[in-house]
């Protein structure tokens, strides 16, 4: 079988990989270019071009008829334009159509989430961990929130390309103002800058979270009590929306908050509060890939 390439198209920087195969795959090279997003779209496409070339001859392998790539932000596939992009001039531009005139390569994009999701299914801890598994959700709490949606080994679109956008569910008023027009999204609960804000609100002062979540835990700090509490309530609303919608068999929890112990024990206690059912059998994973996650499920694609 050909080799695999995956690209992930940052805010910062480009990620390309080449993988041997797809059963059992063997990374054969992993580099970045800057992704200098100030000089604008056009200059982001010869950036992958110039990634491209390297992996090249680095490798001494032609790519193969299609890339795998994913990107900030949607394709829409009605007008095939990108959207939801925080690289925002990618917004409103053909990326795929122009990459694959420029290259003379066709191309297969998702989400970053999707990406997530996939890399951990089919090369990480869910095939290391719960193999079976047929539906899985991979989500990401961080800056952000988002996650991607695996049946089968593939990854979930839909109708208007925004499959898996739990970060834009309504949780609860609490949350304030979204940058996406909304109030009370998931995103302004249960990423890390919702969590930083809250607490300031409460304390006054501003904390990172590693900092907020060790004084919780030591019980030195009322207000990071209060955060940790909050945090630990709203995922288990959150995560029920999931499962009572999709139903998965594992749900791999990325980002930073994925790192936060307590999600995986008071964290899935409280999911049990809230899911229709009268026992929680959807396993909670750790991931696995760390920031290679991307560029793997690109390649994947």
């Amino acid at each position: 079988m050909s080799s695999l390439w995956g690209i992930d198209l940052g805010g910062t920087k480009i990620e390309g990989v080449i993988l041997s195969a797809r059963q059992n795959p063997e990374i054969l090279v992993r580099l970045r270019v800057p992704t200098e997003q100030e000089h604008g779209y056009n200059h982001i496409l010869s950036q992958i071009e110039k990634l491209i070339q390297i992996m090249e001859e680095e490798t001494g392998l032609q790519p193969p008829s299609y890339i795998g790539m994913g990107t900030p932000g949607v394709m829409d596939p009605t007008s095939g334009k990108l959207k939801n992009s925080n690289t925002t001039c990618l917004n409103g531009k053909l990326l795929k159509k122009d990459l694959e005139e420029k290259l003379g390569l066709e191309f297969t994009m998702a989400n970053d989430a999707n990406c997530f999701a996939i890399a951990e299914t089919l090369f990480g801890v869910v095939k290391d961990k719960l193999p079976s598994a047929k539906v899985v959700i991979g989500t990401i709490m961080g800056t952000g929130v988002g996650s991607g949606i695996v049946v089968h080994g593939k990854a979930l679109t839909g109708r208007h390309g925004i499959a898996g956008e739990w970060g834009h569910i309504f949780l609860d008023e609490s949350g304030g103002d979204c940058y996406c027009g909304k109030t009370g999204c998931v995103e302004t609960i249960l990423s890390g800058t919702g969590l930083q804000k809250y607490y300031a609100n409460l304390a006054g002062e501003q904390r990172p979270l590693k900092d907020i979540i060790t004084l919780a835990r030591t019980k030195s700090d009322f207000y990071a009590t209060k955060t940790m509490d909050r945090m630990i309530k709203f995922f288990g609303k959150g995560m029920s929306y999931l499962i009572n919608i999709v139903d998965p068999h594992a749900i791999v929890l990325g980002g930073g908050l994925g790192n936060i112990d307590e999600l995986y024990t008071l964290g899935v206690e409280e999911v049990k509060k809230h899911i229709f059912n009268h026992s929680l059998e959807t396993v909670f994973l750790r991931p696995k890939l760390g920031d290679s996650a991307g560029v793997i499920g690109a390649a994947l694609l």
